[in-house]
């Protein structure tokens, strides 16, 4: 009798059990080294914008089988962050990495840097500068979200005087440059003009939002209208002209169609908000990162994700929905 067969039941079984798991255990190492790794670096974690955009680029990673790595900025503008996120990233194998850059300027040799290395580059949202410096651009046509709004506050304002504030992003930042510029170009006046009474950042937060509005009142009590960055800052803006005594009076429009900012157009507090699809903009970059991984294909250019007028007070030439519709689609779900 040899060796093998005369020992106990229980080894034999145990060595059988051990063949078994290394089996599973190279399968499983296998697969996980087969896996697409595909990271998701957003301006903050705390905009409602940037958190859909990571449900949505978690939401396509489980649907393609992906491994996704997110990081985020601890404020808008914090580019340190995201160099550092970008050397992570690279580290831990991802073959594509999706970016909101909060320095559109600043980011582009980190990005520059992770390209060189085969690592496929795509900006969400906002673009670098310049625009090429990834391999692609996924995103809302933000210059066209800020005409929209421009268009639609000349249009309800009908001839009467405005006296315009505009509570911005941030300095090196391209979508509230783009945004901005938008709205100036819709509304029919230049930078500069003597109807923009008041300019001031808010980093599309809510608080800085408010405490903007505060100080633009100050400097001219008699503002009608109000440009805001995103929805944040316009409840921030609302909050301070209530408290000021001044909501009836003073309209406000803005840009990103977020369930809670269609809310807010639905209850009055914003005339009107260009909506955009965040949810979109993730779940195409996942996908296109997972292609590259599996096939070496790169996406390129320039892919426009839509954008739409949300009001219940429609004005007449300007395509608008209603807030049904907007909250039927907020986020682009």
């Amino acid at each position: 009798m040899n060796q093998t067969s005369r020992r106990h039941p229980v080894v034999r079984r145990l060595a059988v059990l051990g063949v078994a798991v290394s089996a599973v255990w190279c399968a499983s190492a296998t697969l996980a080294a087969d896996q697409p790794v595909v990271g998701l670096i957003t301006k903050t974690d705390t905009n409602p914008f940037f958190v859909k955009m990571k449900q949505g680029a978690d939401a396509a990673a489980q649907k393609d089988g992906a491994k996704l790595l997110t990081a985020a900025g601890k404020f808008d503008g914090d580019n340190a962050s995201q160099v550092t996120a970008i050397e992570n990233m690279m580290t831990a194998g991802a073959k594509a990495i999706l970016i909101t850059p909060s320095d559109t300027k600043a980011i582009v040799p980190s990005i520059k840097k992770a390209r060189a290395a085969g690592v496929m580059v795509i900006a969400l949202d906002t673009p670098t500068e310049p625009q090429d410096a990834t391999d692609a651009l996924f995103a809302t046509d933000n210059f066209k979200a800020g005409v929209l709004i421009g268009q639609y506050a000349k249009t309800a304002m009908n001839g009467k005087p405005a006296k315009i504030a505009t509570l911005d992003l941030a300095p090196g930042v391209s979508v509230g440059v783009l945004r901005h510029n938008g709205f100036l170009q819709g509304f029919g006046v230049k930078e500069g003009d003597p109807a923009i009474v008041c300019s001031q950042d808010t980093r599309g937060d809510q608080a800085k939002g408010q405490t903007a509005m505060e100080n633009c009142l100050q400097k001219n009590p008699d503002i009608n209208l109000v440009y805001t960055i995103n929805e944040p800052a316009a409840a921030g803006a609302y909050r301070a002209l209530k408290a000021a005594g001044k909501d009836k009076g003073v309209m406000i429009v803005s840009i990103d169609g977020g369930c809670e900012g269609v809310r807010n157009v639905k209850a009055g507090a914003i005339a009107a908000t260009s909506q955009q699809y965040p949810l979109k903009m993730a779940g195409l970059g996942v996908e296109a990162g997972v292609a590259y991984a599996k096939t070496g294909k790169k996406v390129s250019g320039y892919t426009d994700t839509g954008v739409t007028l949300i009001t219940d007070k429609p004005m007449s030439g300007v395509d608008s929905k209603d807030t049904k519709f907007g909250l039927e689609n907020c986020w682009g779900q």
